[in-house]
């Protein structure tokens, strides 16, 4: 949900908040293609649900938008410590593969300094 979050909150712009979504949003698409391919690899399908939160991203990210770069950053902000929560859920319940391990936490890592960015841009505006 996060990748289309930023790719609606995303403007013509030419300002540091647009370059700092953008790079959120390669990153977060970098997410999605980790665990597409474990999906594949173990044999499983992505979620037939997944349009709902492509729809979530859209009216997240165009929402958030339109209200100005406060409440923008505060969505982002929402959304990542979300994943950071879920993140860590998730490496505590299973005992993962090594491989799977480590792509839950770079991932994790990933999101803590989504976090970390939002409310660095937050504080100084």
């Amino acid at each position: 949900m996060a990748a289309n979050l930023y790719q609606f909150q995303i403007t013509r712009d030419r300002t540091e908040l647009n370059r700092q979504l953008i790079i959120a949003n390669c990153n977060q698409m970098s997410h999605i293609q980790d665990f597409q391919i474990k999906l594949l690899e173990y044999g499983w399908k992505p979620s037939r649900l997944r349009w709902a939160f492509w729809m979530l991203g859209l009216v997240l990210g165009f929402g958030s938008r339109l209200l100005g770069p406060r409440l923008l950053l505060r969505t982002a902000s929402w959304v990542e410590q979300k994943a950071v929560e879920h993140y860590g859920e998730l490496l505590e319940a299973i005992e993962w593969e090594e491989d799977l391990r480590r792509i839950i936490e770079r991932d994790r890592a990933d999101e803590e300094g989504h976090l970390r960015r939002w409310h660095s841009l937050l504080e100084s505006g």
